[in-house]
């Protein structure tokens, strides 16, 4: 939705900017991420008087595509509404990989951008383009503003769509583009207001926690699964405990947890497939499924019924474009999924605890660190945040990452579009909105696609945030995928390499060094267990040197071992 605000009234820049910062704080903002410009200059003089009297908290990037992500990663953290501030032109346009990010994962995040008036545009002036709907059909709602217009309006329509108060809207971007005409400073005489106490924002985003009913025993026996995608939340977990169906959570869903969790899932399915003893009869899923083939087979199966809970509108399909049943209330969703029975439940869970000694055992069996080790180090050892860079890294928590009886982190990753862009800024903005210590794990295409988003100017706030990087030079991912076949094969020599695995030999050490983060290289899990173990302070790199040319065989024997550790289990 766009639409361009009235006929200026005659308001000066600074006015109109103080009048829109004012609106955005009475709204709920209270982080705001700057990128330096002098078209925004108003805003960033408007947003610096709110700075000094306690009312926002400012933070400063040079990048915009840094400060997009940052301020994702603070309105995940936080539950609220996050801004970020940017001049006019191709400013602009770097904001977009964050704007669809939050778009597919509903995060209401709030593009301000500035431009020129009315009578410089289409003229050939500096800095001057289309900027209304740039975004297109990726926000929930822009505004042009004019030179010299109230923009009070304007803001609170766009925090409205942003925190998805119109009816049947999810959650999600919006822009406002607010033009600005000299003069764009404050005027002679005008200072700062005296500083007072900085407030504190804590995040709003606290663990789910709900009483569910126990199941009905007129409840049908049913041999369903419980799959927990990104962002479920704990409502997933206690439905599955409820109703004694076995619990099948992605780590970024906040409910791998519990006593009916099953750990290495995604390796079993094929185990309680249409041929096997106990094939599962249905699905229920709650969020969005994004990380398995397995997991998408058995979602697209025609003969396995499936419903989604869908109590609100969400932002990552469009409705009728999926086969599940969409279910608004707990209740009907018992009504689809059953009760599981004792035996139906035992299985899942033995079958399970097989599959997670047996990767173990395979795990175990080098001192050298692998994609699977690092993830289940990491997701042992994580407190307070976790967040999950897209790729592997992800994937190896997902397969090795053994469930807990309660939460151990609340878990963030970039699901919308699943990108690897602006994962360092994402983490950056989760630790700060959080204020409590952050892990995050990511590839080293990962961290060097946003290695920019290291940098903190002089005097900005400096968030606890252990980054841990994989590093296998390259991007380990497609060997696991038919690009490792084409590759064995060496049908295309080295095509597949320097196409899809893009090896580079990135001193990583320096570059931490270069932007003042402290930095320490492991190469086995005990010395990476050991630097897990010590507290978060400050910024940090543990980079974890591995071969990732091993991988495609290290997954084949743990998918070897699970196999023959849980046929006897299940065996008819």
């Amino acid at each position: 939705m766009s639409s361009a605000q009235g006929p200026a009234d005659g308001l000066d820049s600074l006015a109109a900017a103080r009048l829109a910062v004012a609106t955005l704080l009475d709204a709920g903002v209270r982080y705001v991420v700057v990128a330096p410009g002098s078209r925004s200059a108003p805003m960033a003089y408007a947003l610096a008087e709110a700075d000094a009297a306690g009312r926002v908290e400012l933070l400063v990037r040079i990048d915009e595509r840094s400060a997009g992500f940052t301020a994702l990663g603070l309105a995940l953290a936080t539950g609220a509404p996050a801004a970020v501030l940017t001049t006019s032109g191709t400013a602009v346009g770097n904001l977009l990989p964050a704007v669809m990010e939050a778009n597919h994962a509903a995060v209401p995040l709030v593009v301000i951008s500035a431009d020129r008036p009315e009578e410089l545009r289409g003229t050939g002036a500096n800095q001057t383009t289309m900027q209304l709907d740039l975004f297109g059909e990726h926000v929930r709602f822009a505004v042009d503003v004019p030179a010299g217009a109230d923009p009070q309006r304007a803001v609170e329509t766009a925090l409205s769509a942003a925190t998805g108060a119109f009816e049947d809207t999810p959650p999600g971007p919006v822009q406002l583009n607010l033009a600005f005409r000299d003069p764009l400073v404050p005027a002679p005489g005008e200072g700062l207001p005296a500083a007072s106490g900085r407030r504190v924002y804590r995040a709003a985003r606290d663990p789910l926690t709900m009483a569910m009913p126990p199941a009905s025993a007129e409840l049908p026996e049913r041999r369903t699964v419980v799959l927990a995608g990104h962002d479920a939340g704990p409502v997933a977990e206690a439905f599955a405990r409820a109703h004694g169906l076995p619990l099948l959570a992605e780590p970024s869903s906040d409910a791998r947890f519990g006593p009916n969790a099953v750990g290495p899932y995604r390796l079993l399915l094929e185990h309680f497939g249409p041929d096997s003893a106990q094939p599962i009869e249905r699905v229920v899923l709650f969020g969005r499924p994004t990380l398995s083939r397995p997991v998408a087979a058995l979602l697209a199966r025609a003969d396995v019924p499936s419903a989604l809970y869908q109590p609100v509108p969400v932002a990552w399909y469009e409705p009728g474009r999926r086969t599940e049943l969409p279910l608004e209330n707990l209740a009907d969703l018992a009504d689809f999924s059953g009760r599981g029975s004792s035996a139906w439940l035992d299985s899942w869970l033995l079958a399970g605890a097989a599959a997670q000694h047996a990767l173990d055992q395979v795990l175990s069996a080098s001192p050298a660190a692998t994609g699977p080790s690092v993830g289940e180090l990491v997701w042992k050892h994580s407190r307070g945040q976790l967040v999950l860079g897209s790729s592997n890294g992800i994937r190896d928590v997902d397969l090795a990452g053994p469930p807990f009886p309660e939460p151990q982190a609340t878990v963030f990753a970039n699901r919308g579009l699943s990108g690897i862009d602006g994962t360092v800024s994402t983490a950056t903005g989760i630790a700060l909105g959080g204020q409590q210590e952050t892990t995050v794990l990511m590839g080293d295409v990962t961290f060097l696609h946003d290695a920019g988003g290291l940098l903190l100017g002089a005097g900005e706030p400096e968030p606890a945030l252990r980054i841990v990087m994989l590093n296998d030079a390259g991007g380990a991912i497609f060997n696991l995928l038919e690009h490792g076949a084409v590759q064995e094969s060496g049908a295309y020599g080295n095509a597949v390499e320097r196409l899809f695995g893009t090896p580079h030999s990135v001193d990583i050490a320096s570059l931490a060094a270069a932007y003042g983060v402290a930095h320490r290289s492991v190469s086995t899990t005990a010395d990476l267990a050991e630097a897990l173990a010590a507290p978060v302070t400050g910024r940090s790199i543990i980079e974890v040197r591995t071969d990732r040319q091993e991988l495609r065989g290290l997954h084949g024997r743990i998918k070897a071992a699970v196999g023959a550790a849980v046929a006897p289990i299940l065996r008819p």
